[in-house]
């Protein structure tokens, strides 16, 4: 293990609840964390935590950099209680339904209620039951509680999130939420990192919603009108048995990645070369990343700004990704810390143009 890396920072990152529109433990935890290490910090109106890192105390710079990594996991919501305490949900986020049997659950309710999720037995299902694929609907969930006790700490709305431990595998960390607690973690070490660097504000933002929808980042993009947009995510890795090299998108422990494209939006063709070059010129190990089937933050970083920006982003390769048992390499990690610390210190001093 890196004796940079900071695992016990991570596991708390990654425990902190923070469902699609129920971010605010893990904001808070971030305030608590964070706020000494910038001149200023605000929550907009949607929710998104904002630090900001001037050029100049109480002065605002010509340029502005943002950057982001998204706060919300994948979760569910309360959408009903049976009279035997049973609670069926309905998800925030993409999951594959499969992903869910066996599961453990947290209820954010008057006070947490551990669950677990339960589905019809295989001993009394029909064949053909036992071989159609699982949908979401056919999973409830079980807390062990009467119903009468259930409904006095749980209401409809109330979010769930799952829950698994964090743990080191080799020289990877796994566990629940690696998407995107994984880049909070990379940002918030690059804020505590960074000096002020002249003519330029950085903005740390750390976004809402981005797992339904990519909501949180357009107003934030709104507010701040960034001149350079840096996203930070998970990608797919998937460099396991039966993959074709065509299919791996990206591979675990061969450098963070370089964005190209995800599905919304082609990373500005400067910004790729701004990161391609300094990861160079610094010894930093980088992959391509092509994502054709997925959606980040950074197409609404490009465009949603009155000016739009300079936008690209980093990502970190990602087994087993909207499952318990997400993994990723420290040296991708670490990879990717030196790459956005480098990004903030060199940008205004690139050359911008076509």
């Amino acid at each position: 293990m890196s004796a940079s890396f900071d695992f016990s920072l991570l596991n708390e990152i990654v425990k902190t609840p923070g469902a699609p529109g129920f971010e605010y433990p893990i904001r808070n935890f971030l305030v608590n964390h964070l706020s000494g290490f910038a001149d200023e910090h605000f929550i907009d109106n949607v929710g998104n935590l904002v630090f900001v890192k001037r050029a100049v105390k109480g002065e605002q710079a010509e340029k502005r950099f943002m950057l982001a990594a998204h706060i919300d996991e994948i979760a569910f919501i309360v959408t009903h209680i049976d009279d035997k305490g049973f609670i069926r949900f309905h998800t925030l986020g993409g999951f594959d339904p499969k992903t869910l049997s066996a599961q453990r659950v947290i209820i954010h309710g008057k006070e947490d209620v551990i669950g677990v999720m339960g589905t019809k037995p295989i001993h009394v299902m029909s064949p053909e039951e036992r071989a159609a694929n699982p949908k979401i609907q056919d999973y409830f969930i079980d807390t062990g509680l009467s119903g009468e006790e259930v409904k006095k700490l749980v209401s409809v709305g109330d979010p769930i999130t799952r829950e698994r431990d964090l743990i080191m595998m080799g020289e990877c960390v796994n566990g629940k939420s690696i998407d995107n607690r994984i880049c909070v973690y990379i940002l918030a070490q690059a804020l505590k990192q960074i000096e002020a660097v002249p003519n330029l504000d950085i903005y740390f933002v750390f976004p809402v919603q981005e797992e339904m929808g990519t909501r949180g980042s357009v107003s934030a993009t709104h507010n701040i009108n960034p001149t350079y947009a840096l996203n930070l995510d998970t990608t797919i890795a998937y460099d396991v048995p039966g993959a074709k090299p065509q299919e791996m998108v990206t591979e675990l422990g061969k450098g963070c990645a370089i964005k190209i494209m995800d599905s919304s939006v082609i990373s500005d063709i400067r910004m790729v070369k701004f990161l391609r070059n300094i990861a160079d010129e610094n010894g930093i190990t980088w992959q391509n990343e092509i994502l054709t089937g997925g959606n980040t933050d950074t197409g609404p970083m490009q465009r949603s700004g009155k000016t739009g920006a300079i936008a690209g982003a980093i990502s970190i390769p990602t087994r087993h990704i909207h499952q318990v048992i997400e993994m990723a390499h420290l040296k991708d990690v670490e990879n990717a810390l030196q790459l956005t610390l480098l990004a903030c210190k060199n940008i205004t001093s690139n050359d911008w143009k076509f």
